[in-house]
């Protein structure tokens, strides 16, 4: 775009007033506004959007102001741009009334969470973010960030903030919200329970024993795929439109959440929007829900990136396009995966692999490999390792699932199998390298590696020490392309 274009053309604004806020988001990013934003001004509108039917969204930044600076100046509204393989569609979004910076105001977060009209806090702050033990599903008493909250009435962690608000509405006498998760981990509202548990236990038994009885964490299932936006993709929206958005997102026509409908008892019909008229499943259980969208989705993307960052392809469509990948995602599915868990109730896995690859496969979507592969030490344990753990336990072998914690092993070392080097992003970094350095030949840096109890537990690192070392070495060895070719 031509230096200065963005300065002369006219920014977003909004069409409708802002609906009174009902919800607070933390960690508001690409994939909630992508997502779950949609899904809720949807159901506000299928609603009529007024009353006890306004839903509309104050979102939180934990960290970084950037979100705020980016939407303040267009009345917090953005544009959704869907990428399918035939074409665009774009659509504005309007359900985000304000946006909070917590690290600058945590007062005011505290405030809005605590108002009596908001009746869902709703979450993505990625695994790291829960401040928690992979390995263990427990809050991580040690991190510094709980090591803070433990001592400060204003929170920095996600918990943190959970556990401080509900304190007030406690105090205030009011019901507390529900805690909606939609981050990809197993068992997610039941995890998020635990950690806030522990932690308000730990600051007020009371306070921790009014949540267990009166909170409510439902678990859910989501599932879009969304890249990241790039500085040329708005250029070329601008262009597109005539407007200058500074924050739109890019996704793909898929979508699914599957909430499971239960919500906090005292709010009565007004506990959460309508999301059934607009395509959310409301379940009793979404746990068959979770172990099909984190193993066969998250885990064979998160196995395409390390393997396919490694042998060089940019995006996942570009690694599935090369047959050898394309035959060894689907035998990863069939062979691996899909024996590895319960279907849920009507649904064909054989059908949902073939659509995942379709997904995948897509031309419009560039979900590039290194986005992928950001913060694995915490994304391994959900994605690959409870896959791993049910199929020896059943007598059955993983070559691929190996082959994919072996390339995950190569990747944190900071260094390609050309010998360039890696920009890991994991909150487990520094460390993992120095593992993979200090350690002598390949035995003995897969045997460090598996020896980080935050990721592995003690008795699967043991079972998967030789052919976790094996697919090493001959990653080593032959490269990614033979290493999966033998496997077919």
């Amino acid at each position: 775009m031509e230096a200065g274009l963005h300065a002369d053309l006219p920014r977003l604004s909004r069409t409708t007033p802002a609906a009174k806020a009902g919800i607070v988001h933390l960690g508001l990013g690409a994939f909630f506004r992508a997502f779950g934003a949609m899904y809720i001004e949807e159901a506000m509108k299928a609603s009529g959007g007024t009353g006890q039917n306004n839903w509309g969204i104050i979102g939180v930044s934990l960290q970084s102001p950037r979100m705020h600076d980016q939407l303040a100046p267009q009345d917090f509204v953005y544009t959704a741009q869907e990428l399918g393989p035939e074409g665009e569609t774009l659509r504005q979004v309007e359900i985000i009334r304000d946006v909070l910076v917590a690290r600058e105001n945590p007062e005011a977060v505290l405030a809005a969470m605590a108002d009596p009209d908001v009746r869902i806090v709703t979450l993505t702050v990625t695994e790291k973010g829960y401040c928690h033990d992979p390995a263990t599903g427990r809050l991580n008493a040690d991190h510094p960030d709980i090591t803070h909250d433990l001592k400060a009435a204003l929170p920095v962690s996600a918990p943190g903030y959970l556990v401080r608000a509900l304190a007030r509405r406690k105090a205030a006498g009011l019901p507390p919200f529900t805690v909606l998760t939609c981050d990809n981990l197993p068992d997610n509202g039941r995890l998020v329970r635990r950690i806030v548990l522990d932690l308000a236990g730990k600051l007020d038994p009371e306070l921790a024993a009014w949540i267990e009885t009166e909170g409510r964490f439902p678990a859910t299932m989501v599932d879009r795929i969304v890249p990241a936006t790039k500085p040329e993709d708005i250029d070329a929206l601008a262009r597109k439109t005539g407007r200058y958005d500074a924050a739109p997102v890019l996704h793909e026509p898929f979508r699914q959440w599957v909430v499971e409908d239960d919500f906090v008892p005292a709010y009565g019909a007004n506990a959460r929007p309508n999301l059934g008229a607009v395509g959310v499943e409301l379940v009793e259980n979404v746990t068959a829900f979770e172990h099909m969208k984190l193993r066969m989705l998250n885990g064979t993307h998160s196995s395409l990136a390390y393997l396919g960052y490694l042998a060089g392809h940019e995006t996942i469509a570009e690694t599935v396009a090369d047959p050898l990948f394309a035959r060894f995602v689907k035998n990863l599915w069939r062979q691996e995966i899909i024996p590895s868990f319960e279907a849920p109730p009507g649904v064909d896995l054989e059908a949902y692999a073939d659509a995942l690859f379709e997904r995948y496969a897509n031309p419009g979507i560039r979900h590039r490999t290194w986005q992928i592969a950001m913060d694995g030490s915490q994304k391994l344990p959900q994605r690959i390792l409870g896959t791993v753990r049910d199929n020896l336990t059943n007598g059955r072998n993983c070559p691929g699932l190996c082959l994919a914690i072996a390339a995950w092993m190569i990747y944190v070392g900071g260094t390609d199998l050309e010998g360039k080097p890696i920009d890991v992003r994991d909150p487990l970094s520094d460390r993992l390298k120095s593992l993979v350095g200090e350690s002598d030949g390949d035995a003995g840096k897969v045997a460090a590696l598996l020896g980080v109890t935050e990721v592995f537990e003690s008795d699967l690192a043991a079972a998967i020490l030789a052919p976790v070392t094996a697919a090493y070495a001959a990653l080593k060895a032959d490269g990614v392309g033979k290493s999966i070719g033998t496997l077919s």
